[in-house]
């Protein structure tokens, strides 16, 4: 069978590309601690960290989008995320080997995430990635974001590049949804941020991946490239 080119991969943020569930779990035991609550367990916040400040504030505050304090405990925690964004978060092991690999190939690669530009674009730029990103889609960047597609037309769009020779992974179903709508083949990484509710079988996805090793096997197994010959 005749491999399926692909010219650009993006990936999705939390979860997927950066662990910043450390720094993400220290920002919310930080507001806590200011409420005058006891710390949660980093194991009980972690499976939430891929659904933003609203799964964090369920999970630490009981507290919803119709809870009249929402948008007030909503900012305090992301400032207290901001003030701790780059203290524990990094790469997951093994895509600084497969970011090497792509660019090596001339392959671009991207961010496409729904975390708020003010701190994407400071934490990339925090752990030296930003130059290196083709694009860099936040949630805020454009109207709607994932699920819908448009965020990543946009990143297809600033970078050249042809949604059906693009590869989208992510570890939510709104990732797969997106990349799915868009005309991309997705993986969902199952080394991200999955809750015990999350059916990730039942999320479509073209390839179900355990972890950055097997992706890059996955990838350069299952595509041809620009270069290839």
């Amino acid at each position: 069978m005749m491999k399926q080119t692909i010219n650009g991969v993006f990936f999705d943020l939390d979860g997927t590309l950066l662990d910043t569930a450390p720094d993400m779990a220290l920002a919310l035991n930080i507001q806590r601690e200011h409420h005058n609550l006891a710390p949660i367990p980093y194991h009980k916040i972690r499976p939430h960290v891929s659904h933003g400040a609203l799964a964090m504030l369920k999970l630490g505050f009981d507290i919803n989008l119709d809870s009249k304090n929402y948008q007030g405990m909503r900012e305090q925690y992301l400032q207290f995320y901001a003030d701790n964004l780059a203290v524990r978060t990094g790469l997951f092991n093994g895509l600084a080997e497969f970011l090497s690999e792509l660019e090596t190939n001339s392959i671009s690669w991207g961010v496409v995430t729904n975390k708020p530009e003010f701190l994407t674009k400071p934490l990339l730029k925090a752990l030296k990635l930003d130059h290196r990103c083709c694009s860099v889609i936040s949630g805020d960047t454009v109207s709607p974001s994932k699920p819908h597609p448009l965020p990543l037309f946009t990143a297809c769009r600033e970078s050249n590049l042809l949604p059906s020779q693009c590869l989208y992974i992510g570890d939510a179903d709104r990732d797969i949804i997106a990349g799915r709508a868009a005309g991309m083949k997705t993986v969902a990484a199952n080394w991200g941020y999955i809750r015990e509710e999350d059916s990730i079988d039942s999320w479509g996805a073209d390839k179900i991946i355990k972890d950055p090793v097997e992706l890059r096997e996955y990838f350069w197994d299952s595509f041809s490239t620009v270069n290839s010959n």
